[in-house]
């Protein structure tokens, strides 16, 4: 029998009960191909009255809404499975028998004696019963050791809400915060599948909009938490408890029922990913330890020299006066000749992105700064404006980055945006320009120029990230010299700080710092001595019983303030206190929120204040920002790189799961420091590296101070590997940004786990080392060292035709099972969906827009019974809002390919070629609108048809390829 709750339990139930009559709302979202809808539960949010839909969108929902009242639980069914099992459900008797020995042994935050709903004023506790061993995907970010599938036995998975600066770790919080989730569930009886989502939202109320919920009437909870996924021993269930300092619980509830429909449903609340230039898709190339002009431009012109294409040029913080935002070091990089070197880059369709950090350095006396100006501008303007974090008695917060002592951005003060984006105008008339991308590490320049009309920054440390705990206090500034500019810790590289480490299997000691692939014949990679890639997660959770001090510094010369509140305190997956790397707690915005509860938001609110500044320099243009700390939605604006992660196979195989992941978010525009960010990398783990991320979304090689070079020309097999990689991709183009239009236009998955293509397959329920761009397009990397082979699935049940990219082979292979392929040194498989229809480039160039002027060539893979479809969205690739564009439909059946076209944006390029595969016979005739076509050839073990110097205007309505 359930435990009766207590007094102010059956209060806060009552309450609820009373507020849930007037908050629960079933929400239709814009029409889908599928009708789905959105059921949206909300507690506590201020009373909205229902639109007179509301009752007939919730009947004509699959969800159905339950509830008790005494105790208060509630539990989401389907209609269309009313007998099934819950897809959420918080009753007591549907979850498991209590009490649970502690799961983790010696953490006692995973001992439950009982699992009612709890609501105190900063603690907030539900919990529901999954299936035994769920499917559950999402729940970020993280690097998860169990793979894309969070592990729900053993030590189960606890997921910290608590966005930090750190170094990519293994199963603990890291940079973002995404509490969203994917089930999966698959009926063995019957063979089928259905997929549903949940999110628990976390509105929000600021100047900004963030537009997550349009009911919220304050300031949400953004502030840590924990959400716990475990399986008791010995229990036929597993359950899902989330565990939150405050604020609201509002849950989302999505359909689906596949795994892209919940995806799509996602945005539907999240909002939809932003549109991004096409040069955004090149390959970047960046590094810490560009130490000047010279040896930036030394990159540029060496990978022309290798003809290894190049379309982004970046630099880190070397690019700063003593690290300071929106400033050019004079000497190292004088503004003329900044200004000469991207003037270049323009003429020559390349672009570059500069990086701003999240901190602005104090001003402490008139002199310190760049001659000619007698101030540093944007602190001495943050001022005036009142732009900046505060101590609680008002005073400025000063934590310390890489300037030395700063002051933050508070993104929730009136006049933010607008210094945010002086601050960036002012920077272009230095002789900085960015080229339609930001970070959020660091803030991107962009030059007034006409020829540098793109926009792009990269955000860095915008967790946010401060290198001391708490705040120096104007009183305690005693013996503190302020204009100190030195870190305090030694940098990368130098002495008491050289990097040392190598690849996994890599002896630096025997063979030498080169990382060479081999030496002297022989393979540098000693197997035996290759170490676990495999972590053990780490115990414990986020949220534990006690009093919480929400400042936490302990220097005798900070400032001292300590607001004691009863709480449950936060114990954070980082093993170590909230303020650590970051802002204290009680650091106070404008309105008298504290960093408490808006700690996750700040990467996410700076950029947006991005986004808009771009906009407003650079009207009419599509801004490009690649930033670290991210929160629900901030794929609107921005664009992720997954961190400061290592020159290990690990690092490159965990990789794929965190591209995975956010295509889940709403971010796709996503992919990671390729051949590694920390350590030296070596030479085959960056062929096989540079290969893999030709396939990510967001492709730039980019590595630490002091590290050997790891630029892709450095090693003939690398260059090789990455010419014949970058090939394939820029081929690719027309299918890449048609995946990205869909994902701005409906929210659909870039990159997809097979399991998003192939529900009804449990064998590819976790597999994450294979991955597909788009529906068509099939990727199996090598992830370990020494291999010439790689094993894969071939999705389909057998009844897929799977196509190998380069000969245009139909693959034998055995349905449900791993498969031997090829894969030597250079190589990576790559593999054609039959049924599909791409539109490709026929000739691709060294730049982005060197290939979109040339022309078009298309490749018809035809499924077994002669079928294939597929779609094109061309336009101008730069304008925002989008404007004139091109829809393309590619229809293959019954011995004919129909195109048909529509739209207003006018297409100057030809399709030349097409390459119809599955053609079983030679035709004896071709027919392009009815008219017999010469100029084509037939190979019958490909069982292929190549039609030459087409020449087809793509501006035509129809146009209609036969053959018999």
């Amino acid at each position: 029998m359930a435990s009766q709750p207590s007094s102010l339990s059956r209060t806060l139930h009552a309450t609820l009960l009373e507020r849930m009559s007037h908050t629960l709302q079933f929400k239709s979202p814009t029409k889908r191909k599928q009708g789905d809808l959105i059921v949206l539960i909300s507690f506590i949010i201020p009373s909205k009255s229902l639109a007179s839909t509301a009752s007939s969108s919730a009947l004509s929902s699959d969800l159905v809404f339950n509830y008790s009242g005494t105790p208060f639980a509630f539990w989401i069914t389907r209609r269309s499975d009313p007998h099934g099992t819950p897809l959420f459900d918080t009753r007591l008797s549907s979850l498991p028998a209590v009490p649970v020995p502690e799961i983790v042994p010696g953490d006692a935050t995973t001992e439950f004696k009982g699992f009612q709903l709890v609501f105190e004023n900063q603690y907030l506790q539900l919990t529901s019963s999954l299936p035994y061993d769920a499917n559950i995907y999402g729940l970020g970010e993280v690097i998860a050791s169990s793979g894309i599938r969070r592990n729900m036995l053993g030590k189960g998975s606890i997921q910290t809400m608590w966005a930090r600066d750190i170094n990519d770790p293994v199963d603990e919080n890291e940079y973002g915060m995404h509490p969203m989730y994917i089930e999966h569930r698959y009926n063995n009886s019957t063979g089928g599948s259905a997929s549903h989502g949940v999110f628990l939202n976390r509105p929000v109320q600021s100047r900004l909009s963030l537009d997550l919920d349009s009911n919220a009437g304050s300031l949400g909870s953004a502030a840590g938490s924990d959400v716990m996924l475990f399986t008791p021993p010995n229990s036929p269930r597993s359950f899902i408890q989330y565990r939150q300092i405050g604020g609201t619980l509002d849950l989302f509830f999505y359909s689906g029922s596949t795994p892209q429909a919940v995806i799509e449903q996602h945005s539907e609340v999240v909002g939809k990913p932003a549109w991004i230039p096409a040069w955004g898709l090149g390959f970047h190339l960046c590094r810490w330890g560009y130490a000047n002009i010279s040896e930036t431009k030394e990159q540029v012109t060496k990978m022309r020299e290798a003809n290894i294409p190049l379309e982004v040029m970046w630099n880190d913080i070397d690019v700063y006066h003593s690290y300071r935002d929106f400033t050019l070091d004079p000497v190292s990089f004088a503004a003329s000749e900044m200004k000469a070197f991207l003037a270049e880059l323009a003429a020559n369709h390349q672009h570059f992105i500069p990086i701003v950090d999240a901190a602005i350095p104090v001003l402490t006396n008139t002199t310190d700064v760049l001659d000619p100006v007698p101030k540093y501008d944007p602190y001495t303007r943050g001022q005036e404006q009142q732009v900046f974090i505060r101590n609680p008695d008002g005073s400025e917060y000063i934590g310390q980055v890489w300037p030395g002592y700063t002051a933050f951005p508070d993104w929730f003060a009136e006049k933010t945006i607008s210094w945010w984006t002086e601050a960036l105008r002012n920077w272009t008339t230095m002789g900085m320009t960015f080229s339609g991308g930001l970070s959020v590490m660091a803030i991107i320049i962009v030059f007034k120029d006409s020829y540098l009309a793109d926009k792009g920054i990269w955000l860095d440390m915008n967790e946010v990230s401060s290198f001391c705990e708490g705040s120096w206090h104007a009183s305690s500034y005693t013996g503190v010299n302020l204009s100190n500019t030195s870190t305090p810790f030694i940098l990368p590289g130098e002495p008491g700080g050289l990097i040392t480490t190598y690849p996994e299997c890599y002896n630096a000691t025997i063979y030498g710092p080169s990382g060479n692939h081999t030496i002297k014949g022989a393979l540098t990679c000693d197997q035996s001595a290759l170490s676990s890639l495999k972590q053990e997660s780490q115990a414990g959770g986020l949220v534990e019983l006690a009093t919480f001090e929400m400042h936490e510094r302990r220097s005798k010369q900070s400032y001292d303030y300590n607001l004691k509140v009863m709480a449950f305190e936060l114990w954070y997956a980082g093993f170590g206190k909230l303020s650590a790397n970051a802002v204290a707690t009680n650091a106070t915005h404008a309105g008298g929120i504290v960093e408490l509860d808006a700690h996750n938001l700040f990467g996410t609110m700076e950029e947006h204040a991005t986004y808009e500044a771009l906009l407003r320099i650079y009207p009419g243009k599509r801004p490009f920002i690649i930033s670290r700390s991210t929160f629900a939605g901030a794929g609107k604006w921005t664009g992720h790189w997954t961190g400061d992660n290592f020159a290990t196979w690990e690092s490159m195989r965990y990789s794929i799961q965190g591209i995975l992941q956010f295509q889940i978010f709403q971010i796709p525009m996503v992919g990671a420091d390729t051949c590694g960010f920390g350590g030296n990398t070596g030479e085959e783990l960056c062929n096989r590296w540079m290969q893999l991320s030709a396939f990510a979304p967001f492709y730039r090689n980019h590595n630490i101070r002091g590290a050997i070079p790891q630029e892709p020309y450095r090693w003939d097999s690398v260059a090789q590997a990455s010419r014949t990689a970058i090939n394939i991709r820029y081929t690719l183009l027309p299918y890449w940004y048609t995946l990205f239009a869909n994902a701005s236009l409906y929210g659909s998955p870039v990159v997809r786990a097979l399991f998003f293509e192939f529900p009804d397959e449990p064998e590819l329920f976790n597999v994450d080392q294979q991955f597909m761009i788009g529906s068509d397009i099939l990727v199996t990397p090598v992830l370990e060292p020494n291999a010439d082979s790689v094993r894969g699935y071939f999705p389909g049940s057998g009844k897929v035709t799977w196509r190998d990219w380069y000969t245009h082979d139909a693959v034998k292979s055995s349905p449900g099972t791993l498969n031997t392929l090829p894969a030597p040194l250079g190589h990576i498989n790559v593999h054609i969906r039959g049924g599909s229809a791409i539109l490709c480039s026929t000739d691709p160039a060294y730049t982005i827009e060197d290939t979109r002027q040339g022309s078009y060539s298309f490749i018809v893979s035809l499924a077994s019974n002669g079928g294939a479809f597929g779609t094109a969205y061309i336009d101008d690739g730069e304008s925002y809002p989008p404007g004139q564009n091109r829809t393309l439909t590619f229809l293959a059946t019954n011995g004919k390919v129909i195109v048909k076209s529509n739209g207003d944006y006018t297409v100057n390029q030809r399709l030349e070629i097409v390459t119809l595969l599955g053609i079983t016979h030679k035709p004896s005739v071709m027919k392009v609108n009815g008219t017999p076509v010469g100029g084509w050839t037939y190979s019958v073990g490909q069982e292929k048809v190549v039609l030459s110097n087409a020449g087809w205007d793509l501006n035509e309505a129809t146009t209609t390829l036969s053959w018999s």
